[in-house]
């Protein structure tokens, strides 16, 4: 049972690229209606649950904050530095996903995970990484990434569902869909536009664009990169993850959807949510089910969890029991 004084925090990001190349449809569709569930269901206060979406000529109040680089990192800092031992925390991201080559010591043919906010200025997975660092003792925090490659996306995480523990999916139909994913080649290309530098190297494009506000791993040198990840011990990070790492995850727009736009993962998870309205689910548990919804619905991507042992079967959003029935 949840004590009074714990608090639930929550950041909820939707990224629809509205006239672009790049557009989507369901993304904002996706954490609004998510915003309804952690409110009504987790007990979540709606003062503790913020918002950013790039709809176009919004005239909500308080105004919505766009979902740049900055702004997504500023708000996930915040929470973070809100927390006492005892919170929940909750980052929901629905929107496009890419690799980039790794920079890691060790591993030069590697790829890297990351998110791609409305202005290109990449979140990857070693900033998940440090946010996880950063928790107080006791604390939670629970990433859900519907994107494309969002396998892996809280670097060195645990893997507890994955590639390893697919079952060969026996769907025999096929749905039209956009997968939310930028290639590296296009975003590279965007970068280069906006710098006018001949480089094929995106921290160089990413520094000069964004300064302070790019990623870390672009920002620190490599024996210090490398320093970080020797340092890591069993945490409080859980990332569900919309599909694999080298997965496409789908963006349903509305004349696909029947006049709904979703992003088929967030939409599995409510759909289990909801079906599974007065139960406790763990993380193992909502990840099983939501690949169970996909490949029923026709869709090719398997949804991972990434988590310590204890994490993996605890309760999906430590969920009180005064809550189970809302």
């Amino acid at each position: 049972m949840e004590s009074k004084g714990k608090k639930r925090m929550a950041v909820l990001v939707g990224c629809n690229y509205p006239k672009t190349k790049n557009e989507l449809h369901g993304c904002i569709n996706d954490v609004v209606a998510m915003r309804d569930v952690l409110i009504n269901r987790f007990g979540f206060q709606p003062a503790h649950v913020q918002l950013l979406t790039d709809a176009p000529g919004s005239s909500s109040s308080p105004p919505l904050v766009m979902p740049t680089g900055a702004n997504i990192k500023k708000a996930l800092d915040q929470m973070v530095d809100e927390a006492q031992p005892g919170d929940v925390l909750y980052f929901h991201y629905s929107g496009h996903g890419t690799r980039i080559p790794s920079l890691k010591p060790g591993h030069p043919f590697r790829q890297d995970e990351a998110i791609v906010p409305c202005d290109f200025n990449l979140i990857t997975d070693m900033d998940f990484r440090q946010l996880v660092n950063r928790l107080p003792k006791g604390t939670s925090f629970t990433i859900l990434s519907d994107s494309c490659h969002s396998g892996g996306l809280i670097d060195k995480e645990k893997e507890q569902i994955g590639p390893n523990s697919l079952i060969k999916s026996n769907a025999n139909k096929q749905i039209s869909h956009k997968p939310k994913a930028i290639p590296y080649e296009s975003i590279l290309q965007h970068l280069t536009s906006l710098t006018g530098i001949n480089t094929t190297d995106i921290g160089t494009h990413l520094l000069e664009c964004f300064g302070a506000n790019a990623s870390l791993s672009f920002r620190i040198p490599m024996l210090e990169l490398d320093n970080f990840l020797q340092v890591l011990k069993s945490d409080e990070g859980i990332l569900l993850s919309g599909c694999q790492a080298n997965e496409t995850s789908a963006d349903m727009n509305p004349v696909e959807s029947g006049g709904k736009a979703y992003g088929a993962f967030s939409n599995a998870v409510q759909m289990v949510l909801k079906e599974h309205s007065g139960e406790l689910i763990s993380n193992r548990q909502l990840v099983m089910m939501a690949r169970q919804v996909l490949e029923v619905q026709g869709f090719e991507q398997h949804p991972c969890l990434y988590c310590s042992d204890e994490n993996a079967d605890a309760v999906f959003l430590w969920q009180p029991e005064s809550q189970s029935q809302c």
